[in-house]
């Protein structure tokens, strides 16, 4: 599958075909949290996609590059002004 890059914060259309049962699912979720379908359906849309980009990032490591990995996760970096500058960052989709 291609991947598309945004070209442009112009909106566009996504237009998908569902049963009266889940638009109505969907419409009475949308209700408790006082949004529209398409807001709740966006969010919802989005919240997955980046959980299965997430999901299936994958990296491989020989056996002492993988310890060092490791122990650099067992050994947390020291709290530094700058490092709490960048965990406060939002993520590049928030």
């Amino acid at each position: 599958m291609k991947q598309r890059k945004a070209s442009s914060p112009v909106p566009v259309t996504i237009s998908i075909r569902a049963k009266a049962q889940q638009r109505d699912l969907i419409d009475q979720a949308a209700d408790r949290l006082n949004r529209s379908r398409s807001d709740f359906m966006l969010e919802a849309s989005c919240r997955e996609a980046e959980d299965v980009l997430l999901d299936q990032t994958y990296f491989a490591l020989d056996a002492n590059a993988f310890a060092q990995f490791q122990a650099t996760l067992d050994n947390p970096p020291t709290q530094t002004d700058r490092l709490r500058r960048l965990l406060a960052t939002k993520a590049p989709w928030e």
